[in-house]
This record gives C-alpha cells, structure tokens and sequence, in this order.
C-alpha cells in the first residue's frame, strides 16, 4: 500500500548527450555522464534528499523541503559547470532542472503523481544551464531563494488545461551582482545613451535611471502588447556596461528588424539591439499596428 505525503520533487539531466556519445564515443561519454550523475547524487544527498532513480542521463530526487530542492539544484550547476574534466571541445557539459513541489504517492522505493509529471514538465521548459520551478514552489520558498527566482513566462503543460506560471532560478547570482554597481557603465566618452520604445501611443525609455523595461500581454509590463502570440512577459530589455540587450522569455520568440535591413529572431535567447528599427513579438513586424519601434540614442 503506498504512503502519501507531500515533497519537493526534483529532475535533473544531461543536455544534448546523444551529442556526445556520437563525438566521443560510448566509453569516454559513458564516462562522462557517470561524472554528472555522481554530482547530481552527491548533491542531493548532501542536502538531506533522496535519489529515487537514475534514468540513463536523468536524475530524479525528493526532499523535504523546497530550500533543500533548490540548495541540491544550484551545488549541481556549480558543481558541473566548473567540473575539469567535464568539457567537450573547451566547452563545459551543461545539465538542465526542474522542480515542483507537490503530494506524491511513495511505493516500493518510487513516486507517482501528478507533481511528478510537473516536475519532469519543468525540465523539459529548462535550456542548458537554468533550473526551472513553479509559482507552488516559489510561494513556500526562503526570503533568500525568493529573492533569486524571476517569472519568464507561462506555458500550457502536456496534460494541464490550464497554464503554469514558468520561474527560472537565478543560481548564478555572484554573475548578476557584479553587474548591478552604480559605475558610470551607461556613458561613452561622456555621453549617456538611453533606448526609446514606442508602441501605440505607449512610450518606454531605458537608460541609466530605468535599466529594465518589459513587454508582454500582461498589464503589469511597461509596455502592454496585446495578442494571441504574446506571452504574459515576452520579452525584456535591459541596459548594461552600455549595452541594450534584449532578453527573450516567449513561447513564439521575437524579431527584430533594423532600419539597416538586418533581420533577426530570438527565443528563450538574448540579442543586442543597436541603432533603430522595428521589434515584433511573436510574428515579423510589418510596420503596423503591432510594431513596436525603437532607437538607440546619445
């Protein structure tokens, strides 16, 4: 008979290891993702978790609670990404997590349930290196580990009907702070630069006294874009060491056409935009009424 309790469920796996069997060959890739799943063990062991099962390249772990999940989540990243002996062609293995807390159902040493199946679901949203959770999760977190997860998006989940808010967990966190000093990074030969959005009226400036501007269906964003490709936070642009970079988070991704001719698309990926041009969230812009427009000034 199983036992029903509630636990923070974590799967973790190796990205884009068919890659490497077929560049290193069966031994030396085998090997290889050993190496991984001995971080990922350790990790959750050493953070008062249990490894259920070990799937080929995956893992998947339960602990008791959600700082024990993320604390096991973020040693496995660092543990991984700074491993010696874990790169192919200088370039470091990279693993991908999901998270979810939930109840689940404990028979014979397994788990089942539908936050299992949440959880796996969140790293299948995971790109190399991210850790992905839920707003269930995020609500029962520490003040400290709140503070370092952000919403990117929502998404409709195989088997859900209704959609799941998507929080990537901030594991980096010594790179986003050496980025924040109030240095004169925003100035070229002294001049201040600043970026003009404008959308339908709607006018958004990013500069050195408003570094972070987001666009999305959601009525919360700077600038409120609405439609059916949209995500509720499309995209954002964000100012730093003089650059504006936008920042994708969508479902359908964004384009951005300069007044140069130059065409460009990103997904869940970043691009800095230079001079002006039109962006389009979701579809190609056309220069209608769903263009936004921008241009990079001094």
């Amino acid at each position: 008979m199983g036992k029903e309790l509630e636990l923070a469920i974590l799967f973790a796996d190796v990205v884009g290891s068919t890659k490497l069997y077929e560049q290193m060959g069966d031994l030396k890739a085998r090997d290889m993702v050993s190496l991984c799943i001995d971080a990922m063990r350790s990790a959750t062991e050493q953070h008062n978790g249990t490894v259920i099962k070990t799937m080929g390249d995956e893992v998947m772990s339960t602990f008791p609670t959600v700082d024990d999940a993320l604390n096991a989540a973020s040693q496995m990243q660092h543990t991984i990404s700074a491993h010696p002996d874990l790169t192919v062609d200088g370039q470091p293995v990279a693993i991908r997590i999901g998270c979810h807390f939930g109840p689940v159902v404990l028979e014979n040493r397994d788990i089942f349930g539908s936050a299992v199946h949440t959880a796996n679901r969140m790293t299948s949203q995971a790109k190399a290196g991210q850790i992905m959770t839920t707003s269930t999760m995020v609500e029962k977190l520490s003040p400290d580990w709140r503070s370092a997860v952000r919403q990117i998006d929502v998404a409709t989940l195989r088997g859900r009907s209704n959609e799941v808010a998507l929080y990537e967990v901030l594991w980096q966190t010594e790179d986003i702070t050496s980025m924040l000093p109030a240095i004169a990074l925003n100035s070229r030969d002294g001049k201040k630069m600043h970026l003009k959005l404008r959308y339908q009226g709607q006018e958004a400036v990013v500069d050195e006294g408003h570094t972070n501007v987001a666009m999305g269906r959601a009525e919360d964003n700077d600038l409120v874009v609405k439609g059916n490709l949209i995500s509720r936070l499309h995209v954002r642009i964000e100012m730093s060491r003089n650059k504006f970079m936008l920042i994708d988070q969508s479902t359908n991704g964004t384009f951005v056409q300069t007044d140069k001719g130059e065409e460009s698309f990103v997904r869940r990926d970043s691009m800095q935009l230079k001079g002006a041009g039109m962006i389009g969230l979701g579809k190609v812009p056309d220069g209608g009424t769903q263009s936004i427009k921008f241009i990079c000034e001094e």
